[in-house]
């Protein structure tokens, strides 16, 4: 994925975006930061271009509309060309646990998911399979936290997710209470609320809201005209105000999870029929494309919750699923507010479960029956 040309390219957030690059200018941006927003909303992107703009060997500058320098970057001089390097972050990682395979099974278990585009910048993804945050990458960000750049100004990590395992965490505490002047770390954050409320008080937040439906809308007219209007339409809300997600959103694929997803539902409703239910839990194995499919799985679930949620609160203009509206308004009539709220906190369970790395058809089998027990 190339990487926007300019700051100006970057699709919303103009004012978060503005007073960041202020920062930088005046030398002020702060040494932990956090980059919260839902997925897709240009946090990576956004922390990659802020790395550019750091250590950008040109520093170029803009103007704001008031006279204020803004900091930006020349996209061309080695130290930008390297970091842009790493703007597919999925490529990266799948590159990197490639050469993981490669090692010896003892050096495997010791070798952590780490992407390096830049001698000064290190990106940490969470480590597969379980997907989090480990106390051996934690360990390297402190160990390198204390050598002074060789390339560039500023050392800069990007922790790309907010899921810590609980040593991780408090290790990262020791470089976030007293972070060397010449270290900048940004960490990448859905939901902040996972973060340790001790991580949350030591680092500034940016918050990149979610755009309207209607400048979605536009923005896949623009870039993805093979769309036709009314999945064009689906798509600006289903992607919950995220430019980059609304942009990559793959409809069939989604359609496929929420196919199942309302198997969960519909049991509910009626007879159960266990049958159809375990034939298709049964296909979420283990191994990487089974922890991608729950997950999408689980996305959809937690859309059609939220639109239920919606209905009840009679504000179905709302609803995300727009094309499934009939069907979640008859559901609705059966399903109650209670009945919705514990299927939500029955479905952060098999979340929680997920990363835990416990077995995923058991985990979708005991949550459908809970929610026919309930």
């Amino acid at each position: 994925m190339a990487l926007p040309a300019t700051f100006n390219d970057f699709l919303g957030n103009g004012l978060a975006v503005e007073h960041l690059r202020t920062a930088i200018a005046a030398g002020r941006l702060p040494h932990s930061l956090i980059l919260a927003g839902p997925s897709g909303a240009g946090k990576y992107t956004l922390a990659l271009m802020l790395a550019m703009a750091v250590e950008c060997e040109r520093q170029p500058r803009d103007l704001w509309s008031n006279g204020q320098s803004l900091a930006s970057f020349c996209g061309v001089c080695s130290n930008c060309v390297r970091i842009a390097s790493a703007g597919n972050l999925e490529e990266q990682v799948e590159l990197a646990v490639a050469a993981r395979e490669e090692l010896r099974e003892t050096d495997k278990k010791e070798t952590r998911v780490l992407v390096q585009p830049h001698p000064d910048v290190l990106i940490i993804p969470p480590d597969p399979p379980q997907l989090l945050i480990k106390l051996g990458q934690v360990r390297t960000l402190i160990q390198r936290s204390h050598y002074l750049p060789s390339e560039a100004p500023r050392k800069i990590f990007i922790l790309t997710a907010a899921n810590f395992m609980k040593e991780a965490a408090n290790s990262l505490l020791k470089v976030l209470e007293e972070p060397p002047e010449t270290v900048h770390i940004f960490i990448l954050a859905e939901n902040p609320g996972e973060l340790l409320p001790t991580i949350r008080s030591r680092c500034a937040t940016v918050r990149l809201g979610a755009l309207p439906v209607d400048e979605i809308d536009q923005l896949l007219s623009d870039r993805r005209p093979e769309i036709a209007p009314q999945q064009r339409g689906l798509v600006a809300r289903l992607a919950q105000g995220a430019a980059g997600k609304a942009l990559g959103f793959d409809l069939a694929a989604y359609a496929t999870a929420r196919a199942d997803a309302l198997i969960f539902l519909r049991n509910a409703v009626a007879d159960p029929d266990h049958t159809a239910l375990f034939k298709m839990t049964e296909t979420y194995r283990a191994g990487a494309e089974g922890q991608q499919k729950t997950a999408a799985l689980l996305r959809a679930l937690t859309l059609l919750l939220e639109d239920l949620l919606l209905l009840h609160a009679g504000t179905p203009e709302l609803i995300r699923n727009t094309d499934l509206r009939t069907e979640l308004e008859r559901l609705g009539e059966s399903l109650s507010f209670r009945w919705i709220e514990l299927a939500s906190r029955g479905l952060h369970q098999v979340q929680s479960g997920m990363r835990r790395n416990l077995l995923r058809n058991l985990s979708l089998d005991a949550f459908a029956g809970q929610l026919y027990t309930d």
